[in-house]
């Protein structure tokens, strides 16, 4: 039977603001508490908006025992900016006349309740990677979309995770008439042909991976 987010915690994450489908974040959840007890290290979110998909990692994190890290600046991908499709002109602080998801993100981990389980962790991807020193049982990849940032979060995360552990790749398009190309060909091929990782399912545009 599959493992379903509570229905609370699921209302909380369909209301949030954010461009996760229902049935990818539920694919997501799954996937999160999939991960067997005996592979070491917390879930970590590379690109978290105003939380929508952090509220379903918020779950998983529950349900397993595991923190949930959500990483992002905040301010923004290049495509949520103006003058591109994905931007929202309300999330444009107007003291500084920058993109600003943080205060949505806390409303929205406070509203589901998760402060407990989610850290937030505000800055850049990769400077937070280079820094980073755990394993990762489950590692979701939602970034920048762009060449280089997608890039750059694929070279240095994913060698974090664990051996047995899972690397989420979300907006993989193989088609491209479908949407943009960077998580198709920046993290989720490199990632198969590195030889280190196989796919375990496809939903919608999420891709999940495991670490051999």
């Amino acid at each position: 039977m599959k493992v379903m987010l509570d229905d609370g915690l699921r209302t909380k994450a369909l209301a949030a603001r954010g461009f996760m489908p229902e049935n990818e974040g539920d694919a997501l959840f799954a996937a999160a508490v999939s991960v067997p007890a005996t592979v070491a290290g917390p879930i970590v979110e590379v690109g978290s908006y105003c939380g929508r998909s952090t509220v379903w990692l918020g779950g998983a994190g529950r349900l397993t025992q595991r923190v949930v890290y959500a990483v992002d600046h905040h301010m923004g991908s290049e495509e949520n900016q103006p003058g591109w499709e994905w931007h929202e002109p309300d999330l444009v602080d107007p003291h500084t006349g920058r993109m600003d998801t943080l205060p949505h993100f806390r409303r929205t981990m406070i509203d589901a309740g998760l402060t407990d389980v989610v850290v937030t962790v505000v800055g850049d991807s990769p400077t937070i990677a280079r820094t980073w020193m755990n394993t990762i049982a489950f590692l979701f990849i939602d970034g920048g979309h762009g060449v280089e940032p997608a890039t750059l979060d694929y070279e240095l995360w994913t060698p974090h995770v664990a051996q047995g552990g899972l690397l989420a790749i979300h907006d993989v398009f193989p088609d491209p008439k479908d949407g943009g190309r960077p998580p198709y060909e920046n993290i989720y091929l490199p990632a198969l042909a590195s030889g280190k990782f196989e796919e375990v399912s496809a939903t919608g545009s999420l891709r999940v991976l495991r670490r051999l």
